[in-house]
C-alpha cells in the first residue's frame, strides 16, 4: 500500500479498522479480512496528523531511552521476583472486590504490553509496572481482571473498570506518556 507513512497491515476477523504505533515506531493498521486497500489507504490518510504526532512522541521516547542505560538481565530478573508478591496481593484485593477468583499470574518484562488476560482467565503483568506510580499498577490489575468478565473493551467493560478505578483515564494517560521510556530500557531483542 502506498501512503504517506509506511505501515504494515494486519488482517484478522475484527470488525473495525485501527491504528497502532509500536514502541519502536512501526505503524500497524489492523483491518477486517475483506477490507479493500482503497478503504485502508483512505483511513490511514485521514489519520496522518495523529500518526505524525505519535511518531514524534515515539522518537522522543527512543532518544530519551538511548540516553538511559538499559536494564541488565540481573536487574530484570530481580524486578520480576520483586513484582510477584506485589501483583498477587493487588490481584487478590481487587478480585475480592469484584467477587471473582483469580487465575494463574505470570510476570514478564515485555516491550509492548502492560498486562493481558487469556481466554482461560490467566493474567500476565509486566514487571516494569513496579516502576510506575501505585495507582497505575492498580489500574492495569483492575483492567485485566475486568477482562475475566468482558473479553472486550465495551461500555460495560469500562463501567466495571471505572467502578474500582474512577480516574482510570488519568492512569492510562500516564502509561501512554511515560511507559514507552520504561519499555525502551529493555534490551534489544
Amino acid at each position: 500500500m502506498s501512503v504517506g507513512t509506511p505501515c504494515r497491515v494486519i488482517r484478522s476477523r475484527r470488525r473495525t479498522l485501527s491504528l497502532e504505533i509500536t514502541p519502536r515506531g512501526e505503524v500497524l493498521v489492523r483491518a477486517p479480512l475483506r477490507t479493500s486497500e482503497a478503504v485502508i489507504r483512505r483511513f490511514v490518510e485521514g489519520k496522518q496528523g495523529w500518526i505524525e504526532t505519535h511518531l514524534a512522541l515515539v522518537r522522543e521516547r527512543m532518544a530519551a531511552a538511548d540516553a538511559q542505560e538499559r536494564f541488565t538481565e540481573a536487574e530484570r530478573n530481580a524486578l520480576r521476583e520483586r513484582a510477584r508478591p506485589v501483583f498477587e496481593a493487588r490481584v487478590d484485593h481487587f478480585a475480592s472486590l469484584l467477587g471473582m477468583s483469580r487465575g494463574k499470574i505470570t510476570i514478564r518484562t515485555q516491550r509492548s504490553r502492560w498486562g493481558s488476560c487469556s481466554a482461560q482467565g490467566n493474567l500476565s503483568f509486566n514487571a516494569l509496572l513496579l516502576l510506575t506510580p501505585p495507582e497505575v499498577l492498580d489500574y492495569v490489575v483492575v483492567h485485566e481482571l475486568c477482562h475475566r468478565r468482558e473479553m472486550n473493551h465495551s461500555p460495560r467493560f469500562w463501567a466495571e473498570v471505572e467502578r474500582l478505578v474512577p480516574d482510570w483515564k488519568t492512569q492510562r494517560l500516564w502509561l501512554r506518556t511515560n511507559g514507552g521510556a520504561l519499555m525502551a530500557r529493555l534490551p534489544e531483542k
